[in-house]
């Protein structure tokens, strides 16, 4: 990976799961689309790098993390980075978690790039599941330095009106709205990234 200086065109790598990867849903729809577009009404040349893979626990992010930073032409101003919901799915050990996401961190940091890390809050269905896990995101986040922001608008996450046919996935209709959520996060963690850049 090539540092670059900072400037006018800020390039962010949105880094995580089906999430970010817009799992069955067209690119021009996805969140790494949908926010470049959004940041562009701040900075016409924003530019939003899709590094979302389905199916990505921490432990499969944390992987293929170098791999990723090293095959990048510019170093990114700003990672947004959402994983862990498939963590949860498969049960692994909350702290084995929070272990590859401290690892992901630190391995941003020594690149030099700033993070925003998203948080997901579970329905209250999946609220005796999901127990061991509430808290971690936001508890290496801050042990790091790192932003945070929910990704899910409330009431979004599972809507029926917000889900692909299989009732988890968000439609077209849902990102939308995560972006209306997210963009501003993501704006005021650009922001404070430039201006420790500069």
């Amino acid at each position: 990976m090539i540092p670059s200086p900072v400037s006018a065109e800020p390039l962010l790598l949105a880094y995580g799961d089906s999430l970010i990867a817009g799992y069955g849903l067209a690119a021009a729809d996805a969140f790494p689309a949908r926010l470049e577009q959004a940041l562009r009404s701040d900075w016409p040349d924003a530019a939003v790098i899709a590094a979302g893979r389905s199916g990505d626990t921490s432990q499969d992010a944390l992987a293929r993390l170098p791999r990723t930073l090293a095959g990048l032409s510019h170093r990114p101003d700003l990672a947004i980075v959402q994983i862990g919901a498939n963590d949860v799915l498969l049960g692994i050990a909350p702290a084995r978690m929070r272990a590859n996401l401290d690892a992901m961190l630190t391995e941003f940091a020594r690149c030099g790039i700033a993070v925003l890390m998203t948080t997901i809050e579970p329905p209250a269905v999946f609220a005796e599941r999901t127990r061991g896990y509430a808290g971690i995101h936001a508890a290496v986040a801050e042990q790091h330095g790192a932003a945070t922001c929910a990704f899910f608008p409330a009431g979004v996450l599972g809507h029926p009106a917000m889900t692909l046919a299989d009732r988890i996935h968000p439609n077209a209709r849902a990102i939308g709205l995560v972006v209306d959520q997210v963009a501003p996060a993501v704006t005021a963690a650009l922001r404070s990234a430039l201006r420790a850049a500069a």
